[in-house]
């Protein structure tokens, strides 16, 4: 299962989801075989790593974010990935403007899977302060394990 995570600059929330998913996903779900990456909709930072605050936040958790580089979402990714998670609805609407219409399917809010959350977008915590790259990582923490889930009964079914 390759599994893409998109927000504006990918910079702060989809890196995250990536760097989340992963980790999780090694110590709870090792059974899946899951291919993970993160891009934004915006060419903004291309190149960069992940905000110097959403590495602080995620190593407070134990998460180490200092490998993934910001990309734009590519023509090819709309083929090459099964579940393109946008983090929030403008995002989900860049890319379903963007996507043939064949991928639409997998187009989801990837707070679909944290509906415990109430909330159908993370917030972009770029220009807000520091507790909302903490808010940012209790949703996609949640939004993982809801995933995972997901991920288990599909494979379960299969």
């Amino acid at each position: 299962m390759k599994i893409l995570f998109v927000c504006l600059g990918n910079i702060c929330r989809s890196p995250t989801a990536e760097v989340v998913l992963r980790t999780i996903a090694a110590r709870e779900a090792p059974e899946l075989d899951l291919e993970v990456d993160s891009a934004g909709t915006a060419a903004y930072h291309v190149g960069e790593p992940p905000d110097p605050r959403t590495r602080e936040a995620g190593a407070r958790r134990g998460y180490d974010l200092a490998a993934p580089r910001a990309r734009i979402v590519e023509p090819a990714d709309f083929e090459r990935f099964d579940l393109i998670l946008a983090m929030d609805r403008e995002i989900h609407r860049v890319l379903q403007r963007r996507a043939p219409r064949a991928a639409h399917p997998r187009l989801r809010l990837f707070l679909e899977f944290a509906a415990e959350a109430g909330l159908e977008d993370v917030p972009d915590p770029y220009y807000g302060g520091p507790n909302g790259f903490e808010e940012v990582l209790d949703l996609v923490e949640a939004a993982t394990r809801g995933l995972l889930e997901h991920l288990r009964e599909r494979c379960r079914a299969a």
